[in-house]
């Protein structure tokens, strides 16, 4: 097996040093404030599976730093929020601290929910069911 030259544990490690983390139950508190924008990048078996947070945007993981790009031809307009606090967020916090150090690195600012889905529910935040698609 070839060595990495960094592990995805420091990818994390280093994200996480330089990008903003929110705590589950701050999130929680700010669930249904207009200005924040949740944005889901889990697979959508992970949601199917476990529920997402109501409202929250669903960005696959893959497409996220495409739907952000306005020059992008798949770009997304609920991107293009003027004033808007984006909160990323994955199951335990591990591919959104790289999600949000990528858009960093390109200019677009976001925070991620420190520990991911993982504690939402235990401490208290709504979940909604999502349905299998066809």
């Amino acid at each position: 097996m070839n060595k990495l030259k960094r592990t995805s544990a420091e990818m994390v490690r280093a994200a996480r040093d330089r990008i903003e983390e929110i705590e589950t139950a701050d999130l929680i508190a700010r669930v249904d404030d207009p200005d924040v924008v949740i944005v889901d990048i889990r697979d959508i078996r992970e949601r199917q599976r476990t529920g997402a947070i109501p409202g929250a945007v669903h960005a696959p993981r893959g497409m996220v730093e495409f739907w952000v790009d306005p020059d992008s031809p798949y770009y997304k307009e609920v991107f293009g929020q003027s004033g808007k606090t984006y909160v990323f967020h994955c199951a335990s916090g591990w591919r959104s601290a790289l999600t949000v150090a990528t858009l960093q690195d390109m200019g677009f600012e976001a925070a991620h929910l420190k520990e991911g889905f993982s504690t939402w529910a235990d401490q208290g935040g709504p979940v909604e069911q999502v349905e299998k698609s066809d």
